[in-house]
């Protein structure tokens, strides 16, 4: 799933999931249990490495996942892609547009229906994010258009491990 907070993401992850019967696989739902605050010192990383982890050794399994990260750049989703397809897995990437005004109005809603199961966004936060997200064009979508890893990374495997701390490969059996 890529997309801004507030574009129907995680209500697309769940009908795809249930459509597929995949595995979803949400950090947002798992950041208030766990840690009691949205932004935890840097734990949101590492909680996304083992959902990543985890997904992986799903994939291996046999079953499908939904990773509903939002995942903002493009070496975020290159890496997942590389990962998945590695593991033999078909990638589909689904991209949630959403404009200004639709994502401040469902945000808020979200905020005063379920203020309990989710966390507060700031209207700088949302600006923030517009001025950092990294927009997938129809190449990237569509799978023609292949990103090898930054410059100084010997392979996504490797990238991974340093943007999501926890993430371990998981070995062949």
């Amino acid at each position: 799933m890529v997309g801004l907070p507030g574009a129907g993401k995680t209500t697309r992850a769940r009908q795809l999931a249930e459509e597929h019967g995949a595995l979803r696989l949400t950090p947002d739902e798992w950041i208030l249990p766990l840690f009691g605050e949205a932004e935890p010192d840097g734990k949101r990383d590492v909680l996304e490495g083992r959902m990543l982890w985890l997904a992986l050794d799903a994939v291996r399994l046999g079953t499908s996942v939904v990773v509903d990260y939002g995942c903002w750049s493009r070496d975020e989703r290159s890496a997942i892609r590389w990962l998945a397809e590695a593991e033999g897995a078909r990638f589909r990437m689904v991209y949630l547009p959403v404009d200004h005004e639709t994502q401040r109005a469902r945000i808020a809603h979200r905020w005063a229906t379920a203020a309990a199961e989710t966390f507060p966004i700031a209207e700088a936060d949302l600006l923030h994010g517009r001025e950092h997200f990294e927009e997938p064009g129809e190449a990237e979508l569509s799978g023609r258009a292949r990103s090898a890893p930054p410059s100084g990374w010997a392979g996504w495997p490797e990238w991974a491990a340093e943007r999501w701390p926890s993430f371990v490969r998981p070995s062949a059996a």
